[in-house]
């Protein structure tokens, strides 16, 4: 019975930094949108996209806890690497709110983002053949929410931005 609920609360753990790594990459893209206009309609589709995954990931957790089995696929292996991902997203929304980065490094930061384990794992679960009817759903609902790394990957060679990898020089 002990196993059984250090199971769970793991599980809710793991869960509640899955939804709240989406929400942070959300906020962060809405500080880009609003701090580069010429960009703005990317990173605010980008934005509602990753508010999306988070309710995709809220909706996984309530279904589990009223009783159903989740799509496990959804949730990062790592909780240790969701914290401190977390953490690192919470010191830069903070510094970017006052002082948006200049825009080859949002860009950057966004791609290094959308390669993390849990941003990754979250793509790949919704690439793979659906184990339930419940993972089908979030699949449907997620339509063309895939491949945000190709994505900010084509459109800064489309602009001109240099590629660079930043995420693992931050504090």
């Amino acid at each position: 019975m002990m196993r059984r609920l250090q199971v769970k609360e793991q599980l809710i753990q793991v869960m509640n930094e899955s939804i709240k790594l989406e929400l942070n990459v959300a906020d962060l893209y809405m500080i880009f949108s609003e701090a580069f206009p010429e960009d703005c309609a990317f990173w605010h589709q980008l934005h509602m996209e990753e508010k999306n995954h988070a309710s995709i990931i809220q909706s996984a957790r309530e279904a589990w806890l009223s009783g159903r089995e989740p799509p496990l696929e959804l949730l990062a292996p790592n909780v240790d690497e969701l914290i401190e991902l977390n953490n690192k997203l919470a010191s830069l929304l903070q510094e970017y709110e006052k002082t948006p980065p200049l825009r080859e490094i949002a860009f950057n930061l966004a791609l290094d983002l959308e390669k993390s384990a849990g941003e990754a794992h979250l793509q790949n679960a919704m690439e793979q053949p659906p184990t339930s009817t419940l993972m089908e759903l979030f699949q449907m609902l997620t339509g063309d929410d895939k491949k945000h790394a190709s994505r900010i990957r084509t459109y800064m060679r489309d602009k001109g931005i240099k590629i660079r990898s930043l995420l693992h020089k931050l504090p």
